[in-house]
């Protein structure tokens, strides 16, 4: 009988350290969500120029990152300015 008061005990340590973890998951879950929305919220809205856009463009595969305005890294110019309609960028990768 003393062996089934620990095994309940056991149990019930094992789902708290599981209930824990899930807590744990979602409140860093939610920390990036609030730091990446406010990452948005400094984005200037000229931006992102849509009619820079080309659906069937095509960019080459050189790497030589540049840091767009939004404050993404793209691979390279054309994939900033021609596939993502980014209007200014600098070279190099954002920080």
């Amino acid at each position: 009988m003393l062996w089934h008061v620990f095994w309940v005990i056991k149990i019930k340590i094992k789902n708290m350290k599981i209930k824990s973890l899930y807590l744990l998951l979602f409140l860093a879950s939610l920390f990036i969500f609030i730091q990446c929305d406010s990452n948005i919220d400094d984005i200037d809205p000229t931006c992102i120029d849509e009619s820079l856009i080309i659906e069937d463009a095509i960019c080459i595969e050189v790497y030589d990152p540049v840091c767009g305005c939004d404050g993404i890294t793209y691979s390279n110019s054309c994939v900033a300015e021609t596939v993502n309609g980014v209007t200014s960028f600098t070279g190099g990768i954002c920080d």
